[in-house]
């Protein structure tokens, strides 16, 4: 693998009048801007549709797409929908935070006004679409049921909790479904167009993939048996979650069931071959999140009040991957957190390039594995991910001795490192440091190019509110110090 950088801007964080990043014009001028600057991959958080806390990570699909992220723009030029009907969804709100309420209230009237005026050859394209995609086809139907219900978690549906009961019934719930599923066929026409003028421009789009699923989605009530739940109330025993750890003293409580890898095993993989191949058809790259659990994972009783309450389980290994055969596309693992031989073993088997988090390393006493000078080749060392503090935020809110040891490990000046702002002194620093490793591949967020704090970070781990909301605006995404990292990518071979 040639050396690499890339940077990290969610959809929902791009500039656009509509309330929340799309991929209209502004997911464009992105991918220029990156290619400007000597940049190959763009990552972003899962394309899937938000759950509770608007989190990407709790989503009621694996395979559907977020229709929020649906351009009007795009569906004006595509004769969709009137100018007023664009002009009528422009966001007056603040550009600095996503509007989920208002986007997705906007996109819902934008997507029936467009489907009432859809002519045959749509709907013919439509239908096909549905017919190759099954999965998000029954999650239109997953998500139809559910408004028709009230909101009610599935296993309070009545007969329709049984998945084939409800596709035997599917036309009960016909006009639902196929709004649905216009607006999937919106949002996957949109991306496919985004993808090829990415890469036509030397960009690579990077996803990411959440290890598990939500207990009310469309993934477990059309595959119950594939899960640890109750086969009538799909209730489950166990949930998903992680001892105490950086991010959590008490560690997370995720709630997410548990993979039944015995009825997996029995049935080659098929789900998570189906889900690997809908990943590669919008991705170039994917993050698998939290890839220590196909090795072993984490079983927390239900009910448990502390996620230390868990215990280790052997997950499938190596027989996945062999099962899965030759991908598509390239997988780094994410393997952040503490682990045992079984996941190292793992990944020297797969292959798979690894993380890194240069704002681990900064403990005075351990030689850790996220300071640069222990990097090796196969590695995709990061700045900050998703769920770091900003790097300015980081050298604030540090203990004393971790920010002192990382002012002199990368040869800042102590007497400026509270300086934020895009040329700040001694994020400049840390930055350059992860660029001058060996890693092939270096990442930086956004927020992180732009030298913000705190205040722009996107989620927190464990807190439930106040996530995912950050934006960009256009004015921002052009003040960045193009000539600085266009210069940093020259000099490092990336």
């Amino acid at each position: 693998m040639s050396r690499r950088a890339g940077a990290f801007l969610n959809i929902s964080s791009l500039p656009s009048p509509y309330g929340i990043g799309d991929l209209g014009s502004g997911a464009y001028k992105w991918v220029d801007r990156l290619a400007g600057m000597g940049f190959s991959l763009w990552q972003v958080l899962p394309t899937v549709p938000v759950g509770e806390g608007n989190s990407p990570y709790a989503s009621p699909s694996a395979f559907a797409g977020n229709m929020l992220y649906i351009s009007p723009q795009l569906m004006y030029e595509d004769g969709l929908i009137t100018a007023a009907e664009a002009e009528e969804a422009k966001y007056t709100g603040s550009p600095y935070k996503a509007d989920y309420a208002f986007a997705g209230e906007a996109k819902r009237r934008l997507v029936l006004s467009a489907l009432a005026r859809a002519d045959k050859a749509l709907l013919k394209a439509v239908e096909a679409f549905g017919e190759e995609n099954a999965h998000v086809k029954n999650y239109a139907l997953f998500a139809a049921i559910k408004e028709a219900k009230g909101g009610l978690p599935f296993w309070e549906w009545g007969k329709e909790a049984d998945f084939k009961t409800a596709k035997a019934e599917e036309n009960r719930f016909r006009e639902g479904v196929r709004y649905r599923l216009f607006a999937q066929y919106l949002f996957f026409s949109q991306w496919e167009r985004l993808k090829k003028y990415a890469n036509t421009r030397g960009v690579k789009l990077f996803g990411d993939m959440p290890i598990y699923v939500s207990r009310d989605s469309a993934d477990l009530w059309e595959n119950r048996g594939l899960f640890e739940v109750d086969g009538q109330t799909a209730k489950p025993a166990f949930s998903a979650g992680v001892p105490p750890d950086y991010f959590s003293k008490t560690g997370q409580l995720w709630g997410n069931p548990l993979y039944n890898w015995d009825a997996m095993r029995a049935d080659g993989y098929s789900w998570w071959k189906q889900r690997f191949e809908a990943g590669f058809k919008l991705y170039d790259v994917l993050r698998v999140d939290h890839f220590r659990a196909f090795a072993s994972y984490y079983a927390v009783p239900a009910g448990a009040e502390s996620a230390a309450e868990g215990e280790w389980r052997k997950g499938p290994g190596m027989e996945l991957f062999d099962a899965m055969g030759k991908q598509k596309g390239e997988i780094i693992a994410e393997d952040l957190g503490v682990y045992g031989e079984d996941v190292e073993e793992l990944l020297e088997q797969t292959g798979f390039p690894r993380m890194r988090v240069i704002q681990f390393g900064f403990d005075p006493g351990e030689d850790s594995a996220h300071l640069p000078h222990n990097y090796a080749r196969g590695v995709a060392a990061y700045v900050g991910t998703h769920d770091n503090n900003t790097l300015l935020g980081w050298l604030w809110e540090a203990p004393p001795h971790q920010r002192q040891y990382a002012l002199e490990y990368c040869g800042a000046d102590a007497s400026g490192w509270g300086q934020g702002g895009r040329d700040a002194p001694a994020c400049r620093r840390i930055i350059e440091v992860v660029w001058r490793s060996v890693a092939d591949t270096a990442m930086i967020s956004f927020q992180d190019m732009c030298g913000y704090g705190a205040d722009t970070r996107l989620n927190t781990p464990g807190v439930p509110t106040g996530n995912w909301e950050f934006r960009a605006t256009e004015e921002a995404v052009n003040d960045i110090d193009g000539d600085y990292f266009r210069r940093l990518n020259k000099i490092f071979k990336r």
